[in-house]
């Protein structure tokens, strides 16, 4: 376990130091006596009460939930939702002895805990250390330097109850829709700290250069000296002051108060989402005498975060609109124990959806708020409280020790007090009490409170005296709900356009980072995800990219390009909106490449023709301009554009492409020659009244003269499963064998099948060649069957085309052209490219497949393609597709086991569909409450319409 959990470290440690990013924040004075994470652990001993590995002491690593060590039972939070259900509530005593630290006369030693699920109860050398500690999110500690041995080991032991004798705590924390772990599951330390010493500081460095600072010094520091300088992270360079001192000093005239200082630094570099400048602050703490006695550091940015009713949050003096997400602290192998490097890698995922603010349902791990300070991250800090709230006494206590770890992390721009009714009002003036200087926004998560509406998971059409002539701030502090992949990113520019024209709109969160599913050590290393209740996530449980990863990236894009394409008059211009707060496009870059695609009878490779720069004019942020490159001599032999943008640091932003021909132009000029110059012999029809036969020397197409269906398909004398179809999706389509008719003609043998209802007609040829095309007209003006005699018309639309049937066992794998490589539906096309993709056949059901987890999934709808070889083992076949916008149907996903109700629209029958529509996939909300990309379509074919085209060319050779 740990060799594997090492190795991703390494990876995104690697990641760190490319990008110059501190993966945790130095912290000379700790002593640790656990590990610093779960890729960082250090062997203790304990003893469990109740289920795996009860009743005797075995070694155990910490920091990590002791279910993941295998030890207890494991509960989910909904536990109470079933009857009869009780959550574990097995009692951990864990020891570990440690040497007394090297102390000078009259030093304090210090024991801390960042965090321990639930109560605590610590002692020394089987003596208390002072009072149980209630709540499992926060960082407590103990003096602890008159219970340690002068010389020789120390005993610590520390007594957990994952289940608190607080019910207020339980109500908070321990009924709640999340994991219910227990343990030591953030690290352990001492710090030795002098008689006379900084207990605890804030700072306020504003965008302005306005830096203040108060300090609590503890012993008797009356006279003593407080040195304070700033120095720049990235070049090393101090700030001056107004007497241009790069440090400042103050003498403490009062102990055991706070000693408060405000200065000027001047040329700061602001913080902002954009541009997350650091610096890092040393304070020096000095005797009488001037003698250096303590010093402490900590990072932090020049910015100013402000609240304004009825308008916004500004960042620096600009209104930030956030694009955020909710995320738990979660691993694999750790339960709720992560490390710096896991960190990293979530944040830096978080930035490649395009996102820039986070939120969860309690404090998170000290260095994700560092990773969060480094990348540009805003973040809402939140006390715990799910449904339940804690009792007066021990919510301010734990808003005390929440604030005071967190308040100099410039990333934290609002306070949050519990969520979905688990508020204590009482407590909320407290936030700003301990937030002495920046009086961060108080909110409450799901309620309209303090000027800000978070309403969770609104409708689209939200609403009434809400949004529409609502008054207070707009920020859903949860929307498009991801389980099982569904919402995610499906419809979200929907909703983003809509409510961007709210001027009161300040952003929304999305719900939810990663699908919380733990191994357990009680099933044999399986992941679970509880059901459906933990699958929530846009990414997997090791951090897997879902498709709506990619969609919520394109939609989310500071870069925006309006609806284009290509046409015989593109001269190489096209607009783009900048949607960045800070940044003007000037500053970012973007490429272009034209690439060329083979059709498989030309190998199906893709390549590059011609590459270059485009020209970006200076876009201010909310602003459209042109953007512009010189098309290069091949660009009309390309088939494909692909443009990326890259941001001011040289990350990608994102990537869109389009194609350059149309599917008919594409496949006349890849395919017309190959298809005309292929070796080719006699063709004949023969329809003797029960069969319909077209063959040629490689192909024989065979079918029922009843039905007008598929019934065999011959490839040099192999059989190809390809047969029952074409059957009408959407529509009603009625054979009529007595219109129908064969002939055969110098440009192969014909099969004309006619139909009354939702068809005109289906024409097959079969060429010399051995290429079967299909040339379909669906929906004629003469077809509604609803005694309209001028139009057709059918204003709920979803599955619209023809499907056919093939054994699902027999496909191995897939190549196409088109969008790809994830699957589609209608709200999610977004984030999808073309290009030519391949993936080998997998049965993935997404958020519940952890045990062969592959990504993308096979089985789904695709879209736009141009060509898809379906691969067997025995006869691999080509169809082509010579009308645009084909949605290409493979097979059917299945439905989650544990899902309450259905998670996908129906899917056509059959298997393999070619649809001119598809329907959306719902977001938690229904899809009548979704925007109008999810919404069903609709056809009017009036006089003088051809009909909707449909037609394919399919490819059963062998051998070309």
């Amino acid at each position: 376990m740990k060799k594997h959990i090492f190795r991703h470290a390494i990876m995104a440690l690697g990641i760190c130091s490319v990008l110059n990013i501190q993966a945790q924040a130095p912290h000379p004075e700790r002593i640790y006596l656990s590990g610093t994470g779960i890729d960082n652990t250090r062997t203790w001993q304990f003893f469990c009460t109740k289920g795996l590995n009860s009743g005797k002491w075995k070694p155990i690593e910490v920091p990590c939930c002791w279910e993941l060590q295998g030890f207890g039972e494991y509960t989910y939070g909904r536990y109470y939702m079933v009857k009869g259900a009780k959550p574990s509530d097995e009692i951990g005593i864990y020891r570990y002895y440690f040497q007394t630290p090297k102390c000078k006369k009259n030093d304090r030693v210090k024991l801390f805990f960042d965090g321990v699920m639930t109560d605590a109860e610590v002692l020394i050398n089987g003596k208390p250390a002072g009072n149980i500690h209630q709540g499992a999110f926060y960082r407590f500690s103990y003096d602890i330097t008159s219970l340690l041995n002068t010389e020789g080991k120390n005993q610590l032991e520390v007594k957990v109850a994952k289940q608190s004798a607080n019910k207020s705590v339980n109500a908070a924390e321990r009924r709640a829709d999340w994991w219910l772990f227990g343990g030591i599951y953030r690290p352990v330390w001492l710090e030795v700290v002098p008689e006379v010493s900084m207990e605890h500081f804030v700072i306020d460095a504003r965008a302005d250069g306005h830096f203040r600072a108060s300090v609590r010094t503890s012993g008797d520091s009356e006279g003593y000296f407080l040195s304070i300088s700033v120095q720049g992270l990235k070049d090393g360079k101090f700030l001056k002051t107004d007497e241009g001192k790069e440090e400042m000093t103050c003498r403490i005239s009062c102990a055991g108060k706070e000693t408060n200082v405000e200065t000027w630094w001047h040329d700061v570099k602001v913080w902002n989402t954009e541009s997350p400048e650091l610096y890092r602050v040393r304070l020096i703490l000095k005797d009488r005498e001037g003698k250096i006695v303590q010093e402490r550091e900590v990072r932090t940015g020049f910015r100013t975060i402000e609240f304004f009713p009825q308008d916004g949050l500004y960042l620096n003096g600009t209104r930030l609109v956030v694009k955020g997400i909710n995320r738990h602290s979660f691993s694999v192998d750790g339960g709720r124990t992560t490390s710096a490097a896991m960190s990293l890698q979530d944040a830096l995922l978080i930035k490649e959806m395009n996102m820039n603010a986070v939120r969860s349902h309690y404090p998170p791990d000290e260095h994700f708020l560092d990773m969060c300070d480094s990348l540009g991250l805003v973040y809402i800090d939140e006390l715990a409280g799910w449904h339940g709230c804690y009792d007066t006494e021990t919510g301010a206590r734990l808003v005390k020790e929440m604030v005071e770890r967190d308040v100099n992390h410039p990333s934290v721009i609002l306070w949050s007090n519990g969520n979905e009714g688990g508020w204590n009002t009482a407590n909320d003036v407290l936030f700003t009490d301990y937030d002495k200087y920046q009086q961060r926004h108080v909110i409450h998560p799901w309620a309209d409170f303090n000027g800000l509406d978070t309403h969770h998971y609104p409708a689209y059409l939200t609403g009434v005296a809400r949004f529409t002539n609502g008054y207070e701030v707009f920020m859903p502090t949860e929307f498009m709900h991801a389980m099982y992949d569904q919402g995610g990113g499906a419809g979200l520019r929907d909703f983003w356009d809509r409510w961007m024209t709210n001027p009161m709109f300040a952003g929304g969160f999305i719900w939810a980072f990663s699908d919380e599913a733990p191994k357990r050590s009680d099933r044999g290393g399986m992941l679970d995800s509880d059901g459906s209740n933990a699958p929530d996530g846009v990414v997997g449980p090791r951090r897997e990219k879902e498709g709506s990863f990619y969609a919520i990236r394109s939609q989310w894009s500071p870069v925006q390009i309006k609806p284009l394409l290509i046409t015989d008059h593109f001269d190489g211009s096209f607009f783009v909106t900048n949607e960045y707060t800070y940044t003007n496009l000037k500053d970012c870059r973007m490429t272009y490449k034209v690439l060329a695609c083979d059709t498989p009878m030309q190998g199906a490779h893709s390549r590059v023709l011609a590459s270059g720069e485009v020209v970006l004019s200076s876009i201010a942020p909310g602003e459209t301009g042109k953007a512009h490159f010189s098309l290069p001599a091949s660009f009309r032999e390309g088939d494909i554009l692909k443009l990326e943008a890259f941001d001011k640091e040289k990350r990608s932003i994102c990537e869109w492409t389009y194609p350059i021909h149309l599917a008919s132009q594409y496949f006349d000029s890849h395919l017309s020659h190959t298809c005309r110059s292929a070796s080719s012999g006699p063709v004949s029809v023969c329809n003797d009244g029960k069969q319909i036969i077209l063959k040629s020397d490689k192909v024989s197409i065979t079918f029922d003269a009843g039905t007008g269906m598929i019934a065999r398909i011959l490839s040099d004398v192999q059989e190809v499963p390809f047969t029952d179809g074409p059957v009408a999706v959407g529509m009603k389509m009625i054979y009529q064998p007595a219109e129908s008719y064969v002939r055969q003609d110098s440009d192969g043998a014909v099969f004309c099948a006619h139909y009354k209802g939702g068809a005109d007609s289906i024409v097959w040829r079969l060429t010399p060649q051995g290429l079967l095309y299909m040339d379909a007209v669906l929906l004629n003006r003469a077809l509604g069957g609803g005694g309209f005699d001028d139009a057709f018309m059918d204003t709920e639309v979803y599955n619209l085309g023809i499907t056919f049937s093939y054994p699902e066992q027999n496909c191995k794998g897939m190549k196409w052209m088109g969008r790809g490589p994830y699957r589609v539906w209608k709200n999610r096309i977004a984030g999808t490219n073309y290009n030519i993709w391949h993936k080998e056949y997998n049965n993935t059901i997404t958020g519940e497949s952890y045990d062969n987890l592959v990504y993308p999934e096979f089985k789904g709808y695709h879209a736009n393609v141009y060509w898809a070889t379906l691969e067997s083992d025995e006869v691999s076949f080509t169809i082509y597709s010579r009308t645009d916008g084909i949605f290409y149907r493979i097979f059917t996903p299945l439905e989650p086991k544990y899902s309450a109700k259905k998670t996908m629209p129906d899917f056509p029958e059959g298997d393999i569909s070619f649809l001119l529509d598809i329907p959306a996939i719902c977001s938690f909300k229904p899809i009548e409450q979704q925007g109008p990309n999810s919404q069903p379509g609709n056809i009017r074919i009036k006089k003088g319409d051809k009909g909707l085209q449909l037609n394919l060319m399919s490819d059963f050779r062998k051998t070309f």
